[in-house]
């Protein structure tokens, strides 16, 4: 397996060196196995847009289909390049419209937490940390470890490349903590369009025409630990270029009702979604459970 992983790595880190123009020739020859040989998740795919989209016509949703497994062949060649991108490459290819919305809060020393969803390139919002001038925040990346130690290092180095920290999902609260009794500051960025676990539903709503258990994490983070909520709404420009606007879901978590911010969250990233479909992730199982 070490061999294995080696070679894989060797393979990467070969690719990474080509410019982003070659490697999405690579990728639009890789999208033609993946989409027409493979198939790789077309069921789940395709299920899943049925489901969202019961209004639009076959031939629309197989329209939306062939452009996201694109975009998906495209994230992979893309999230490969980081290996070696530069920081002028990087904030060329990843812009935030209204970073002004984070420092605004960072300048009265609150924490912030941005919850976001696997939306346009979600691994480039390591390019945050390069729009920053406030060196006294620590920006953090909330993960969950994989079963793949070689994978898991993997992503850890490309998130943390341009000044961000690693903390996983089940050290969260101690490392928060940590750095609150130092006199630090920290701000969290999470995925949180993601399923939960059957013991962890405790909300449920409507998400693109179905019933939808959502995650509680950022809800449950902000309110304990009093950070001001942030969307990151994402845009795809162009291939290859992509664009962040910073949203405020709610600066006081803690005097609103509980589940209201993660309805907005829900919300807004719904918005997302409906403005391009093709861009987020339709091969996660997103509704694997249902509401008894």
């Amino acid at each position: 397996m070490f061999i294995l992983n080696y070679i894989i790595y060797a393979l990467l880190w070969t690719l990474a060196w080509f410019p982003l123009k070659a490697l999405f020739l690579l990728s639009d020859f890789v999208y033609l196995i993946v989409y027409y040989i493979v198939g790789y998740r077309k069921k789940v795919v395709r299920q899943n847009l049925a489901n969202s989209f019961p209004e639009k016509s076959e031939k629309e949703r197989r329209k939306i289909e062939k452009e996201f497994y694109l975009h998906l062949c495209d994230i992979f060649f893309e999230t490969i390049h980081l290996m070696h991108i530069s920081e002028k490459e990087m904030k060329q290819r990843m812009k935030f419209k209204n970073i002004e919305v984070f420092t605004n809060y960072a300048q009265k020393g609150k924490n912030t937490i941005w919850m976001l969803g696997h939306y346009g390139n979600w691994e480039y919002m390591t390019a945050s940390c390069l729009f920053v001038e406030n060196k006294d925040f620590i920006p953090a990346g909330i993960y969950r470890k994989q079963k793949s130690q070689f994978f898991n290092d993997f992503f850890l180095k490309l998130r943390t490349k341009f000044g961000a920290i690693g903390i996983e999902k089940n050290q969260l609260f101690r490392e928060a903590y940590k750095y609150i009794k130092e006199g630090r500051h920290i701000s969290f960025a999470i995925m949180a369009d993601q399923t939960p676990s059957p013991r962890n539903i405790d909300y449920w709503t409507t998400f693109l025409n179905q019933d939808t258990p959502v995650l509680m994490g950022g809800e449950r983070i902000a309110r304990k630990l009093d950070f001001v909520l942030l969307y990151v709404d994402i845009v795809k420009v162009k291939r290859g270029y992509y664009e962040a606007s910073l949203k405020l879901i709610d600066e006081n978590v803690q005097n609103s009702a509980i589940y209201e911010d993660t309805e907005k969250y829900t919300r807004l990233m719904e918005q997302t979604i409906l403005r391009n479909p093709a861009y987020w992730l339709w091969t996660h199982k997103r509704w694997k459970h249902k509401r008894i």
